[in-house]
């Protein structure tokens, strides 16, 4: 199959050579297989059969050797058309939109994208003393994954904790089992005796992600052993994976969305995603060069917070849906259960699936994403917050509303019932200051007045 694929001025040239020589190659093939069924008819004759006799023992033959070479042609049929899927989709149009659309409206159909051939993508699982917590976490991936070949499973274990080993060995073959060698203590003192844990975590993420891209892969998606996925969870970092490797204003893609409660999204805009500001977590996605980059300053402790510091975020963002890929059930842990019996166990996991195989994503790139979400929600008109809590001016679908600092956007956060907390002087979900969610089911997006110059 010499086919070659052009891609000039945006557009996508199929150049391929004259049918004539697959139809030759076609009548060479057939022509080979009929001589061949030919001689083995002849050669296993039974001379002691009447030519009535030996006629239907020849067409019981070639009925079985025709389905036989039916399922086998079936068989090459499939495969052609994975490989024509993953050279290019040239079908039609697909459904996603010019800009982050209100509550109740359709997106515009956008052209086909061209598709990447599907990369291998590890997931790595951060496990320690925890149980059932792991094979909760295990069930749900394994569950949902694809293909073990494009997908495999590696389980790095701290702690030393033998029954969490023993249900790790479980799985067998189906994943792949590290044991973090050093479990030596930190000699701390003080306070920071107190937060051992955290330092013991970032000891751990530093081991894991070596011995991961130590395999040379081109990415990694990081998960914990008290997630659980989503059924496109897969479909979503696959397809987001060829903006990722390209776009070097990109950090990370990530599965989370830290104001998901249901009463703070469209959960019928499934499809949505973001770019967002502030790293996430639970379930994302990272590159080899980051991995590089990080590694000759991977942080003693609160390596997750480190990772939002100017210093390594370099003005990148990170992908973010709509509605949550994952869904956390750590209650118990390192942190205590921060944040998770207020706010954490509300966050909603989708359940109806995407294919965002099928979506152009093209949007999210840094310089469309300026047009067609940032100019687009400067030009909304303003609402104050107490309109929005009083749910005033029902008509606009879709509005922004100003805050004046960090310490108003708390205030005015806590009042719309969203993450209100700051890292590095960034807002949860924020991208150039702007927060989006939904409040009595309009679109709100929180804006810093009179502009955003940067955070901190």
């Amino acid at each position: 199959f010499e086919c070659m694929y052009v891609v000039c001025n945006g557009q996508v040239e199929q150049q391929m050579r004259p049918f004539s020589l697959y139809s030759a190659i076609a009548f060479v093939v057939c022509w080979t297989l009929f001589v061949l069924l030919m001689c083995y008819l002849i050669s296993s004759r039974d001379t002691s059969l009447t030519n009535e006799e030996a006629i239907s023992k020849i067409e019981a033959k070639i009925d079985n050797f025709d389905a036989r070479n039916i399922r086998v042609l079936e068989q090459i049929r499939d495969e052609l058309k994975v490989i024509e899927n993953v050279v290019l989709d040239t079908n039609g149009a697909v459904r996603h939109g010019d800009q982050p659309r209100a509550v109740g409206t359709e997106r515009p159909l956008l052209p086909a994208r061209v598709q990447h051939p599907a990369p291998v993508i590890p997931v790595l699982v951060m496990a320690c003393n925890r149980p059932s917590y792991t094979q909760r976490a295990l069930d749900s991936l394994l569950k949902h994954r694809p293909s073990p070949r494009l997908f495999p499973v590696y389980v790095s274990q701290d702690c030393g904790h033998q029954p969490t080993a023993d249900v790790i060995s479980k799985y067998g073959s189906q994943i792949t089992h590290m044991k973090q060698p050093n479990q030596s203590g930190f000699g701390l003192t003080g306070k920071k005796k107190a937060q051992e844990g955290y330092y013991k975590i970032s000891r751990h993420y530093r081991w894991a992600l070596g011995q991961v891209f130590s395999h040379n892969y081109s990415s990694v998606i990081v998960t914990e052993d008290d997630i659980e996925v989503a059924p496109d969870f897969f479909s979503y970092f696959s397809s987001l994976w060829p903006l990722l490797a390209s776009d070097s204003s990109l950090l990370c893609v990530s599965a989370w969305n830290d104001n998901g409660k249901e009463s703070r999204i469209d959960i019928k805009g499934n499809d949505l995603l973001y770019r967002s500001d502030f790293f996430p977590g639970l379930g994302w996605m990272m590159t080899r060069d980051l991995w590089s980059e990080l590694l000759p300053k991977w942080p003693d402790s609160f390596w997750d917070d480190w990772m939002r510091e100017p210093d390594q975020r370099k003005g990148r963002a990170c992908i973010r849906p709509e509605v949550s890929r994952t869904s956390t059930f750590g209650e118990q842990g390192v942190s205590h259960g921060q944040f998770f019996k207020d706010h954490l166990r509300y966050i909603v996991m989708n359940k109806d699936p995407v294919d965002f195989e099928k979506l152009d994503l093209s949007y999210l790139q840094e310089d469309q994403y300026q047009k067609v979400f940032v100019e687009h929600v400067l030009s909304l008109p303003v609402l104050t917050t107490e309109e929005v809590f009083s749910n005033k001016r029902t008509e606009l679908k879709e509005v922004q509303v100003h805050y004046l600092s960090g310490k108003d956007f708390t205030a005015v956060a806590k009042q719309l019932k969203i993450m209100s907390d700051l890292k590095a002087g960034m807002p949860r979900t924020a991208y150039k200051g702007i927060v989006s969610f939904i409040f009595n089911g309009r679109r709100v997006h929180l804006t810093k007045y009179p502009q955003w110059t940067g955070y901190l």
